[in-house]
């Protein structure tokens, strides 16, 4: 009989961790907080002590639940989260410097005439999102010692002693050639990284070591970056078919198969996962504020949290003529101008918290669908539905926004925990030699799915409205650190 798999998926805000039985689901789940510092200067750190204990924490939590063994352990990462750190001891020599960080803004417009080779060789573009400006802001300001990697290699290697990072996550950084899924000598010269010790780039399914942080030995078997993670779990394995995550940000993440295509829309081309030497991508578009916007709302005192989202807004018809651009952390794709900040306009005496809420969740479904438009130009037709998951498609309204906005129906995942449940699935692919990824994903079902209710004039109307207002605010902004 398969046996249960410990899944941990270390996110930006927080740990989750679940033991995921094949047979009987979730029998176990356990969190554990993480509290990023937001600074000046675009600067967001986290403790890289408190990521690895929330780890331990939430596993733990999660193991103790279930009161049975487990098999294996899975591990599922931010991604573009990045430290230095010493190889030899494992400590820490710099904070986690998180994937939100700016402050490799100045490097990126320096780096500027390099853009576009680096957008041939790793299919991104020149942004501090991503994680080798992060690392080499590093190298620049904070030190010189130890290893510069993202947060997966420093948390395997306390867990196991390895030195590893999955395909995934390695198309994150902006230093792996896409097609050939191996860190590249020009992208690392570009960066000024030549020389750096990096981690193997591994599978995301195999054997990376044994831990005994959660109690008795067991071997890491699967290692995901998070939304590649969500992808799987949400069945996305065709290409065409497509998947959004709500948390923090948002990730639209669409499957292109085993060949990387390339974006002439703005998204980035990265890779999905690579089992058994095989590699499979995916086109990936951003918004960095969705969770972070209503957080920014509730700060504000306009509603008391998330879930005033729906009789906040559904107390009145629509936004009153107010349009909300969120871009409170930049905008992603497929602007890629993190330089900009967010607007607020029509605004009137008639304005109360229900206009405010609508407008958001309109700003951040424009967003969303912007994404999708550009994911059809690039596979030459659109997509027929959205799957979603995360914390926000709770929100009845943002979701029916959402599908009124795509014209397209919007399919709300039944299982939560989106991203743990694929890097569960991964660390029994790894468990369980020749098991297939359909055979570990658990069965695909919505629970809700939202149809359109208004005509396809209308959503253009209000579609047209939303760029109007980024087209303003992209013409009245300089434009001191935008990377084409």
């Amino acid at each position: 009989m398969p046996s249960a798999v410990l899944a941990v998926d270390q996110g930006t805000s927080g740990t989750k961790a679940l033991v995921i039985c094949p047979e009987r689901g979730v029998i176990g789940t356990g969190s554990a907080p993480v509290a990023p510092r937001h600074g000046s200067g675009g600067s967001v750190e986290a403790d890289p002590r408190q990521l690895l204990s929330s780890v331990i924490d939430a596993g733990r939590l999660a193991l103790a639940e279930a009161g049975e063994p487990v098999a294996a352990v899975g591990l599922a990462n931010q991604g573009e989260t990045v430290l230095a750190w010493d190889p030899g001891t494992g400590t820490p020599l710099t904070e986690a410097i998180v994937w939100q960080d700016r402050r490799a803004a100045p490097l990126c417009a320096e780096l500027a005439p390099h853009a576009a080779t680096l957008n041939r060789i790793t299919g991104l573009p020149l942004d501090p999102y991503f994680a080798a400006p992060k690392m080499a802001w590093i190298r620049r300001e904070l030190t010189r010692e130890g290893v510069v990697t993202t947060t997966d290699s420093w948390l395997v290697h306390q867990l196991t002693g390895a030195f590893v990072t999955d395909a995934a996550t390695a198309g994150r950084t902006q230093l792996l050639d896409l097609e050939k899924v191996a860190w590249s000598p020009e992208a690392l010269g570009v960066f000024g990284l030549e020389g750096e010790r990096l981690p193997e780039v591994v599978d995301c399914a195999g054997g990376f070591g044994t831990t005994t942080a959660f109690g008795p030995a067991l071997p890491l078997t699967g290692l995901l970056v998070d939304q590649q993670a969500a992808l799987l779990a949400q069945s996305v394995t065709r290409p065409g078919t497509a998947k959004c995550t709500y948390g923090t940000g948002a990730f639209l993440l669409a499957q292109t198969g085993e060949t990387p295509r390339r974006t002439a829309g703005g998204l980035v081309s990265c890779v999905a996962w690579r089992f058994g030497g095989r590699t499979s991508y995916c086109l990936d578009g951003q918004v960095y504020t969705v969770a972070s916007a209503v957080r920014w709302l509730t700060e504000l005192g306009v509603i008391s949290g998330a879930a005033d989202l729906d009789p906040v807004g559904s107390a009145v018809p629509d936004s009153g003529g107010v349009t909300f651009v969120p871009a409170l952390a930049g905008l992603a794709a497929p602007w890629w101008r993190g330089d900009l900040r967010g607007s607020l306009t029509g605004l009137g005496l008639d304005t109360g918290p229900g206009q405010l809420v609508r407008a958001l969740c309109e700003g951040i479904a424009a967003q969303i669908a912007e994404l999708a438009d550009a994911v059809a130009a690039d596979l030459g037709e659109p997509l027929t539905t959205l799957r979603v998951d995360g914390g926000l498609t709770r929100s009845a309204l943002l979701m029916q926004t959402q599908a009124d906005l795509l014209q397209r129906p919007v399919e709300v995942s039944a299982l939560p925990d989106a991203t743990a449940l694929g890097v569960g699935a991964v660390a029994r692919l790894g468990a369980e030699p020749g098991l297939t990824a359909e055979e570990a994903v658990p069965a695909w079902r919505p629970s809700a799915v939202y149809e359109p209710a208004i005509g396809a004039a209308e959503a253009a109307d209000r579609l047209g409205r939303f760029r109007a207002e980024v087209t303003a605010l992209l013409a009245r902004t300089p434009e001191t650190t935008r990377v084409p």
